[in-house]
């Protein structure tokens, strides 16, 4: 229902909406903008005035002078109220837009991580910064300039048509034609834009994966034929431009020269109607001096006609994302909690229309340690972030002390789940800020303290600056068991009854190894832990060992009980007994 309702409304009612209490300021703008024009067609009628007076052979030196005072007061009128009001739209629209990323990051915080991850990570990044920021000149200006020069204009022609209703209405004969062009021009344009919108959307997801996979690009030699991906992305991306651009260049052209020659078609019949005594001359200087500011405005109005189409795709790329569907949970508890027993019925789940848990029942016992074992891609992760409340289940339900965490507020939820993956992200922030995620409300005695619980402290204290050495985006500055340590410890500050560990240890050395290990020991002390493991030797003393093998749980027990009862966990011991071996 949200998704239809973000669909049906308009693009203007959704700025509206974004714009919150700073919409007075864009009405303040508006009242600017129309005062403006209004002093922008005032020295036309100054400039009527002194003409006819010329013409009648009854002007003096005076009464030019006072008419050409007015003029230069109505000038700087107009160029004072309208750097006003762009001031105005401008603040106004800068507020938009942080509210709109604001809302686009809390948006991606709240919806299902697969929904998130469906997406490359470049589409989101260009739309919450490139996209939204492009809108910015467009949106400042298009309120306050389309309003006034939609009404003062509207309002001037009424004066003419009061002056002479059928001169007013020959001045406008090349109005028509131009938006002709105009229409032309714009045919189609709502399906090229959005092709560029693509073509950007790829060469940026490109531009992302050539970036990051530059190491492993030179390693294996791949530099001709990964440059030949992202060379070809880039060219499409400029010929979807060049190509629009190109078919708009006659239209244009021609809407620009005919939209001003509304002279061609007044004088003429403005000299025929004085000749027949129709009109006397004031009226009919006046109507051809008005004629010629009139059409101005239209092509200002004109000028917004492709960043409005422009600004209405980019803003609809916003609003779909803030119409996806969200994890359900609510804003209060309603039960207790009885325990911390996770327990896991009939559980059902998929990735688009493809399932990958087959009807999972697990009961895990508060502070016990679990391993999910199993080959892989068979669904241990994806156990793993069900429980943690990164998707809700298909079918079935997941529960915690009793309550289906569905019915569990995601902010308290979270405070009982302390997640640590194998390849968890450091922001490029000090250490001592990553590590104080875990607790927003922890002292930097406090962060200390969780560093030397998990044996961080030595390690943190020889960097460059400790505690306040920057880590770099995703970690870059540190080494893999280095950010590793740093995640756990990050983990440990959180004190949450509930661990998970997605295969913490997958990508650190052996002398790392035993470190991260040591870390983790003392994180899980007197907590529930569920360990994902590869490495069988790691989980051989689990109080559960659950085998997952093709979406459902094959068996489950301890090392000896599997050893025993299952010839799949039997053979992977074997393996991995032989590849220590081995090594």
């Amino acid at each position: 229902m949200e998704t239809k309702k973000g669909k049906e409304r308009s693009t203007l009612s959704w700025v509206f909406e974004f714009a919150g209490t700073h919409r007075v300021h864009y009405v303040v703008s508006v009242v600017l903008a129309i005062a403006s024009v209004a002093c922008g067609f005032a020295p036309y009628i100054c400039v009527g005035r002194i003409i006819t007076e010329l013409v009648r052979g009854t002007a003096d030196m005076s009464y030019c002078m006072h008419y050409v005072l007015w003029m230069i007061l109505f000038y700087l009128l107009n160029r004072l109220l309208h750097s006003l009001s762009t001031s105005i739209s401008h603040y106004a629209t800068f507020a938009v837009l942080a509210e709109i990323r604001r809302r686009l990051v809390r948006k991606l915080a709240k919806m299902p991580l697969g929904d998130v991850l469906e997406e490359a990570s470049g589409t989101y990044k260009s739309i919450i910064i490139e996209r939204v920021d492009s809108i910015e000149v467009t949106l400042a200006h298009m309120i306050p300039e389309v309003s006034s020069n939609a009404i003062v204009p509207f309002a001037i022609f009424i004066y003419m048509i009061h002056l002479d209703w059928r001169l007013a209405l020959l001045s406008l004969l090349s109005l028509p034609v131009g938006m002709i062009f105009f229409g032309l021009m714009f045919q189609g344009s709502s399906g090229d834009f959005e092709n560029t919108i693509q073509k950007t959307k790829a060469l940026n997801d490109a531009s992302v994966e050539y970036i990051h996979g530059i190491e492993v690009i030179k390693a294996f030699g791949k530099t001709g034929s990964s440059y030949e991906k992202f060379k070809k992305a880039a060219k499409e991306g400029s010929d979807c431009f060049v190509e629009w651009m190109r078919r708009c260049n006659v239209y244009q052209n021609m809407a620009m020269v005919l939209l001003p020659a509304q002279l061609l078609s007044l004088l003429p019949f403005a000299g025929w109607f004085y000749m027949r005594g129709w009109v006397s001359a004031d009226v009919a200087i006046m109507l051809i001096i008005l004629a010629m500011g009139l059409i101005m405005p239209f092509i200002i109005l004109s000028g917004y006609m492709d960043d409005i189409t422009k600004m209405g795709v980019i803003v609809g790329e916003a609003t779909n994302i803030l119409s996806k569907r969200e994890l359900e949970r609510p804003l209060q508890m309603k039960e207790s909690l009885q325990g911390n027993d996770i327990t896991l019925q009939g559980v059902r789940f998929g990735y688009r229309e493809e399932e990958v848990l087959h009807g999972i029942d697990l009961e895990i016992k508060s502070g016990t340690v679990n391993a999910l074992v199993g080959p892989s891609g068979m669904g241990k992760s994806t156990i793993a972030k069900l429980i943690a409340s990164f998707w809700d289940v298909d079918a079935g339900c997941i529960t915690y002390g009793g309550v289906d965490i569905r019915n569990i507020p995601l902010e308290e939820y979270n405070k009982h789940i302390a997640y640590v993956s194998q390849d968890n992200y450091l922001f490029d922030d000090s250490v001592m800020e990553n590590i104080r995620l875990g607790n927003p409300a922890a002292s930097d005695e406090d962060v200390m303290a969780a560093a030397k619980a998990c044996g961080c402290h030595d390690f943190i204290m020889s960097l460059e600056h400790g505690y306040d050495t920057v880590c770099g985006g995703g970690g870059s500055h540190l080494s893999g068991g280095e950010r590793q340590r740093i995640s756990i410890a990050r983990a440990m500050l959180k004190n949450a009854p509930v661990i998970i560990l997605d295969e913490a240890t997958a990508y650190t050395d052996p002398e790392n190894e035993a470190l991260v290990q040591r870390c983790v020991s003392k994180l899980i002390a007197g907590k529930t832990l569920i360990v994902i493991a590869h490495r069988l030797s790691t989980i051989a003393s689990a109080d559960n060992i659950v085998l997952v093998n093709k979406g459902v749980i094959e068996a489950q027990g301890t090392q000896e009980e599997l050893l025993s009862n299952s010839p799949l966990y039997r053979k992977m011991w074997e393996a991995h007994i032989e590849s220590k071996e081995g090594a």
